[in-house]
């Protein structure tokens, strides 16, 4: 190196950097690596002029290195050791080759010549991982060792990697604290070294990486408390170091509420969902940087989808939360009780207050003004259980509202299973609703609507290719039919007379009811048209349910002619007896349908009794 002056050897190594740096697509076609090779190759050459690496340090077994080592490969040094004199310093510059080469080699899709550069950047740094120099350098290898192990599906080998870095920056920042060295400065004249500002910028968001990393590695080991806690920090500090991609961060964000809904925190759901919107309205306004690139503003199309995205994230929010809340107050057939009402309204003064600002402290997103902008969209939006139709409603209202912006995208040419899901939720959010809903007749019109908006789907759907989904459909339809007869005979009871029309209007649901589901079970056949005689463990319920509503159908059967309506009870028993007979023979079904099977075994016992008398009465007529 002692013939090649040092401005120059710097000056290869930014080349190099720059070349790294241009996008895939503007190498040529058939050459998408050039500026990667070209990259490489300058990389090479600064590596030849520095010089061979440090005897004592290079030649260690490299077995030493892996993630299974023992403390000295990974974990952490007992001190501070910084690189003095000129060894130390070579063998620092040395690996900050070895890192970028790494990645070079990681970008072109050579993983395990990747591997090894990192390695040996790692190697080089050992006794001074922890130094002032060298403690990004270092973590930014473990981190995109990480990654390398992850793509491999070696999940716990990539876990190590990570977890190791996380505790090197909590070490660093513990024991030093001052904003390190980038490892770019190695080869930056003293007048262009950076900022301590700039220094901490770029150590914050390598660390921030790190735990978005970790985030996945835990999704992926199906840690997912430990995966939402580090997604929840990564979020809030790229909101903090301003080092976000608006639709990326949105998007992310929305996908943490899930976890939340889940586990029932309706209140951090809401916090996401409402930062996500805020941030996502950023779109666009904020100046390309090397985290929002150009392209995203560029792209209507990903815009577009990852709005209906967001949407339906909100629309499970607004369903599962009306959900919640139905369960926690419907008596044993699935009616609103108003003594558990009445006990929820008294339990909800004592949820408030203090624990709200408690655990909004606890996941609080952004600061200032964008602190303000998302509690403003917070404020619209209940996280409370509804308690009567007018509170489920406004969620309802919502939901609906994300329905017909999540349909925007979500068309039925072109994402057909995402528009049916859409539409199911938006059947679903009805389905709730009427729950809360007092009074029959508007109850039976919002399961009518849901038949509207269910039934066209099953014309355009094929039922070779989407075979589960039309299962799902027909299933849908017949309970929401069954509903609405069962309520139609509600309504006629009150009567003291009921009129020919509401009796036809019976019968007409009650024969909508059994199509789908005869259309749902025949659909459970074989290609020879012989119905199962073992049921897959994905249907048996809705299978045994199906069979069981069909049977009470047939004994709902309106009807003056006596002929028939002994038919109609043969046939009820028939159905019955199937559900009695099946779950003997497999025991596993009983506890699937443990109500529906005592009513089956009463109506055996009783419909034959019933169905004598019809025919002594007949024969007596």
């Amino acid at each position: 190196m002692a013939n090649v002056p040092w401005a120059e050897v710097c000056e290869k190594f930014q080349a190099a950097l720059a070349l790294s740096r241009v996008e895939l697509h503007k190498n040529p076609e058939k050459e998408p690596y050039k500026s990667k090779y070209s990259a490489r190759a300058l990389l090479e050459e600064v590596k030849a002029l520095l010089g061979p690496a440090p005897e004592d340090e290079d030649e260690r077994p490299e077995a030493e290195d892996g993630p299974g080592a023992g403390d000295h490969a990974l974990g952490l040094p007992a001190e501070v050791v910084e690189p003095e004199g000129p060894v130390a310093q070579r063998a620092v510059r040395l690996a900050v080759i070895e890192f970028h080469l790494g990645v070079n080699h990681i970008d072109t899709e050579e993983l395990s010549a990747g591997e090894e550069h990192l390695v040996k950047c790692l190697r080089l740094l050992r006794r001074y991982r922890l130094s002032h120099d060298c403690v990004s350098l270092c973590i930014q290898a473990q981190n995109n060792l990480g990654i390398l192990w992850s793509e491999r599906e070696e999940i716990e080998t990539a876990q190590a990697y990570l977890e190791s870095s996380e505790a090197l920056y909590n070490q660093y920042m513990k024991e030093v604290g001052s904003p390190p060295l980038d490892p770019t400065e190695r080869f930056l004249p003293e007048e262009e070294k950076l900022t301590e500002q700039e220094r901490s910028k770029r150590f914050e968001k390598v660390y921030t990486h790190n735990l978005y990393y970790l985030a996945q590695v835990y999704q992926h080991l199906e840690m997912f408390e430990k995966a939402a806690h580090y997604c929840h920090s990564t979020l809030k500090r790229q909101l903090e170091h301003n080092a976000y991609h608006p639709i990326e961060w949105a998007i992310n964000a929305a996908t943490l509420s899930q976890f939340y809904i889940n586990k029932l925190c309706f209140m951090e759901a809401r916090h996401c969902l409402s930062a996500a919107n805020v941030i996502f309205g950023q779109t666009g306004k904020i100046s390309a940087t090397e985290d929002t690139p150009e392209a995203e503003g560029e792209v209507p199309e990903l815009y577009h989808q990852r709005k209906g995205e967001i949407a339906r994230c909100w629309i499970k929010y607004c369903l599962t939360l009306m959900q919640n809340a139905q369960l926690s107050m419907q008596d044993n057939i699935g009616e609103l009780d108003l003594d558990k009402q009445s006990e929820l309204r008294a339990l909800r003064k004592k949820e408030l207050d203090e624990e709200e600002s408690i655990r909004k402290k606890a996941v609080q997103f952004g600061t200032g003004e964008l602190c303000d902008a998302i509690s403003a969209v917070e404020e619209k939006v209940s996280y409370l259980r509804p308690l009567d139709f007018e509170e489920a409603r406004e969620l309802f209202l919502l939901g609906q509202h994300y329905v017909f912006e999540a349909k925007e995208f979500f068309q039925i040419n072109g994402y057909v299973t995402d528009h049916i899901e859409v539409v199911q939720d938006h059947s679903a959010l009805f389905k709730v609703l009427a729950f809360f809903e007092t009074d029959m007749e508007r109850r039976c019109k919002m399961h009518k609507r849901r038949i509207a908006m269910l039934e066209p789907l099953t014309v355009d759907l094929n039922p070779q290719y989407y075979l589960l989904v039309n299962r799902q459909i027909q299933f849908e339809i017949a309970h929401a039919y069954y509903d609405m007869m069962d309520l139609k005979v509600a309504i006629a009871d009150r009567l003291r007379d009921p009129d020919s029309h509401i009796v036809k209007k019976i019968n007409n649901l009650n024969k909508s009811a059994l199509k789908y589901y005869q259309l749902f079970l025949d659909s459970l056949r074989d290609p020879n048209k012989v119905f199962p005689e073992h049921i897959g463990e994905d249907v048996l319920r809705p299978a045994m349910l199906a069979k069981f509503r069909v049977a009470r159908l047939y004994g709902k059967i309106i009807t003056a002619d006596p002929k028939k309506e002994l038919e109609n009870l043969a046939t009820s028993l028939e159905h019955y007896k199937f559900i009695v007979d099946y779950c003997e023979k497999h025991p596993e079904a009983a506890q699937e349908i443990e109500v529906e099977l005592e009513l089956s075994k009463e109506m055996v016992s009783l419909l034959p009794t019933k169905m004598e008398r019809f025919r002594t009465k007949m024969a007596l007529t």
